[in-house]
């Protein structure tokens, strides 16, 4: 086939000296040059005929950058002769052979001018491509560059790369290919790739070729105005210009990956880095193309992610707290332990790659974690009543949380911007609301240990209890009960303040002054 290819280009350039290579259309050169009598049997002929009409087809037909209409034709036309040349195989051999060549002829006269016109407007100096469809002759490109891949191996590129690459070039002027689009389809085609094996290498070098697209100032203003004129109609889309057709489906697809990378990247750091990187670059090469939106600043795109993320992450982490069995724990003490786990992981894998964009990623990771479980905690603050077995559970670890995010806080940011960022957070306030109930709590706790000593007394007999332990019975009593009630205070590990222990301290000393009164009292 290669070689029947190079002798009809050679047929197809005898008597055109001076004529450009890139005007010829090569299909229809190639019908015209190559016959059946050069292939082994009829199917293999009509097979490659049928492909050189398809070619044509898409090239004047389906994506021409000039109609028909400018040349006194219609696309009908055009469709009604690559019918009857396709069909002219079946037709007895003379007829047939007279029906193909009159048709071929009558093609020739209707698809030359389009290629040969002059150039189109401010475009001085244009290339005018074989067909100049615009789609059809990127798709082409991106075909042709799928052959850098290892055929036995997809996730890898062949040894010969480079040298398919330089020959890809010889490409360009025919299928009006610059240095800008290349690169952007190199890119294009190396993401994909790597979206259908997962293979780290081809990551790189989509990167690579990212890097390399030039931005608007960077390019001339020929080739600006070039890739301004080429549009793609998506649908349910508004038009595209070259370069959003392109990079507009890399962005989204790395879009969605960092909006949940708690849940993408749990294992990888790495790949979540390379993955930031394809973001932050296609999003600046698209901010210069009109009619695109994104956030003002890159600052601004990193913490939508992680806002994404640890909203999905907290999710997660609820529908699996809620599916827990919680006979011996409250769900919202769980949730606390579970989000403490999450913001360390946090901290130790994906915010070594975002603070490298965002220095306080860190905050803006802890601090929602902080905000979204103060909304799930608010209600069960507000409702509680005194130190029952939830309260008892579910504090220390809410307190334990907010500890764990202010630390978190601090080593991000100095000690001033740290209690500047706290008074921003909307604190928990346990502290106080726990000092209430444990004030509550010893008030109760304080008159049962008055009704024990007046009991003790009221039985004692005032014996000593051995001639070693010449103390009454009643004392061992009292403090029994005051070591119970301090050792199941701390046992309730909520927070304390220096006003619960005063108290503690104040009603242990009345106790004590109660008991001593009576039994002064009571001497002769």
């Amino acid at each position: 086939m290669d070689i029947k290819t190079r002798q009809g280009l050679l047929k197809a350039l005898v008597g055109k000296v001076g004529k450009r290579m890139d005007t010829l259309l090569i299909p229809l050169e190639l019908l015209c040059c190559v016959s059946q009598t050069e292939f082994s049997d009829k199917t293999a002929f009509t097979r490659w005929q049928k492909r050189q009409l398809k070619v044509l087809e898409e090239g004047l037909v389906h994506h021409p950058a000039v109609g028909f209409g400018e040349c006194g034709h219609n696309t009908n036309e055009l469709r009604i002769l690559l019918a009857k040349i396709e069909e002219s195989e079946f037709l007895p051999s003379s007829t047939g052979e007279l029906q193909g060549k009159e048709c071929l002829r009558s093609l020739r006269e209707m698809s030359i001018p389009l290629v040969e016109r002059p150039a189109r407007g401010e475009l001085t100096g244009e290339i005018c491509h074989w067909a100049d469809g615009y789609h059809f002759n990127v798709r082409l490109y991106e075909k042709l560059l799928l052959s850098v891949f290892d055929m036995l191996d997809e996730g890898k590129l062949t040894e010969e790369v480079e040298e398919i690459l330089e020959l890809l070039k010889l490409t360009w002027r025919v299928l009006g290919i610059s240095e800008t689009i290349h690169y952007t389809c190199y890119a294009w085609v190396l993401f994909r790739q790597y979206v259908i094996t997962n293979e780290q290498g081809i990551l790189l070098y989509a990167i690579e070729q990212l890097k390399k697209i030039p931005l608007m100032e960077q390019r001339g203003q020929q080739e600006n105005l070039h890739l301004r004129s080429l549009r793609s109609k998506v649908e349910g889309e508004q038009d595209m210009s070259f370069l959003q057709s392109f990079l507009m489906p890399v962005k989204r697809w790395t879009d969605k990956q960092l909006r949940d990378y708690h849940l993408r990247f749990s294992e990888s750091s790495a790949t979540m880095e390379k993955m930031v990187a394809v973001a932050m670059i296609t999003r600046r090469l698209l901010l210069e193309e009109p009619g695109t939106s994104f956030p003002v600043s890159d600052l601004d795109q990193i913490e939508l992610y992680i806002s994404s993320s640890v909203k999905n992450a907290f999710a997660r982490t609820l529908q699996i707290v809620e599916r827990v069995d919680m006979t011996h724990e409250h769900p919202l003490a769980l949730l606390a332990e579970e989000l403490k786990k999450l913001l360390k992981k946090d901290s130790g894998t994906f915010m070594a790659v975002l603070s490298q964009r965002h220095s306080q990623a860190a905050v803006v990771s802890a601090s929602l974690v902080h905000k979204l479980y103060g909304t799930r905690l608010k209600p069960f603050v507000d409702g509680a009543e005194h130190l029952s077995e939830d309260v008892i559970s579910v504090f220390p670890a809410a307190e334990s949380l907010e500890q764990f995010v202010m630390v978190l806080i601090t080593s991000v940011c100095q000690e001033h911007n740290a209690k500047i960022l706290f008074k921003k957070l909307n604190l928990y306030q346990i502290e106080t609301k726990s000092g209430t109930l444990v004030l509550r709590w010893l008030d109760s706790q304080l008159g049962i240990i008055l009704d024990w000593v007046e009991r003790a007394i009221q039985q004692e007999h005032w014996e000593p209890i051995s001639p070693q332990k010449r103390h009454a019975g009643s004392i061992v009593e009292v403090y029994r009960i005051v070591e119970e009630t301090v050792d199941q205070l701390f046992a309730l590990k909520v927070p304390l303040s220096f006003t619960e222990l005063n108290s503690l301290f104040r009603g242990i000393d009345n106790v004590l002054q109660v008991y001593a009164n009576s039994v002064v009292n009571d001497l002769g």
